[in-house]
């Protein structure tokens, strides 16, 4: 991990990969966590190595709530605002051992579990800020824990935290409030993915709702996936990168599926600040560089190249690995020289 993330340090700003915040939120076989001792060490280096070549790096904090699985959390249940199981035609999940298994019926949360919850929050917080991280991302998105209590199709909660959209924002502003007494608000972002697989009827009204409520804090960014490059629901109309803006006065970035005339044009339009790389990062990783001297870009490699999809260590690290640095093509090398003709008779 400290040589990939080294590779990428000439990027503007890293944004770690999903980072577990405990066991309960876990599902991924071989992604990182910050909950234990041992992460923390794990991940002083890497923060490190990335501090030595003059980048800057942020940790995504991540609860996978109802798309984690129970085999990595001692059998435990997983848990989600509500019981209902993800259900994705053809989509299933892995188990601890790599098996693919249907995801499993969570557990509603009980209203007084969710402090504890905020808390693991709070705590993988100050890990990362132990761990040297320059600041930290809230992943609220992609069908995670935060994103189901934002959506009204899975948060069917009748108690403080579900029903209308104010309640339904009520723990990530909870969770917000309780992040800045550990980090200043400008070291703290915050990611949200409105148009993704997961969608309800009113989320044009709900997220940009959510966004304008952003403004009390100050925060370093909002992160939209504003791209459907991970599908896209179909129940609302899409929110973009400049309904966003309208009612939010904060640092803007956008993701999903740009290219580099593409994320130079919406930054010129004033509708995002910035833009996030992420398959063209795991296949270049020196990105800034190929950008700027105009080299070939490889395609950004499918889920089926993704490091971690295999139980072998040595697969896990080619995942990380495989893609190097641009390197000027060899040239082809002379052909040997015609010996010279005999001058004797």
């Amino acid at each position: 991990m400290k040589e990939y993330y080294e590779m990428r340090a000439s990027a503007g700003l890293i944004i770690a990969e999903a980072t577990a915040i405990t066991p309960e939120g876990y599902g991924w076989y071989a992604s990182p966590g910050i909950y234990t001792s041992e992460q923390v060490d794990g991940w002083k280096q890497v923060t490190q190595g990335v501090h030595d070549h003059g980048g800057r790096i942020f940790l995504q904090l991540w609860h996978m709530g109802r798309r984690a699985h129970s085999s990595f959390n001692d059998g435990q249940s997983i848990v989600s605002p509500s019981e209902l199981q993800m259900t994705v035609p053809g989509v299933t999940t892995r188990d601890i051992h790599q098996n693919s298994v249907p995801y499993e019926t969570p557990r509603a949360l009980r209203t007084d579990e969710i402090p504890r919850v905020i808390e693991d929050y709070v705590q993988a917080a100050k890990n990362a800020k132990e761990a040297g991280f320059d600041g930290i991302e809230v992943h609220a998105a992609n069908g995670y824990l935060l994103d189901c209590f934002l959506q009204s199709s899975v948060n069917t909660r009748t108690d403080a935290y579900g029903g209308s959209k104010e309640k339904r924002f009520r723990i990530v502003q909870e969770l917000l409030e309780r992040l800045g007494e550990v980090w200043p608000m400008d070291r703290i972002g915050i990611r949200f993915s409105p148009n993704g697989s997961l969608g309800s009827p009113d989320n044009f009204e709900s997220f940009t709702y959510y966004a304008s409520q952003l403004n009390r804090y100050g925060l370093a960014y909002l992160h939209l996936m504003d791209g459907t490059g991970y599908g896209n629901h179909g129940l609302d109309k899409r929110v973009r990168l400049m309904d966003v803006r309208k009612v939010f006065d904060g640092v803007v970035m956008g993701n999903v599926g740009y290219t580099r005339d593409v994320a130079e044009g919406v930054i010129r339009s004033g509708a995002a600040d910035l833009v996030a790389f992420g398959r063209l990062y795991l296949s270049n990783p020196d990105l800034v560089r190929r950008f700027q001297e105009n080299l070939p870009v490889e395609d950004g490699p499918g889920p089926e190249t993704w490091f971690g999809r295999k139980p072998d260590a040595a697969d896990t690290l080619e995942g990380y690995l495989t893609f190097r640095p641009y390197q000027e093509p060899q040239a082809a090398a002379s052909p040997p020289a015609a010996p010279a003709p005999d001058a004797t008779n």
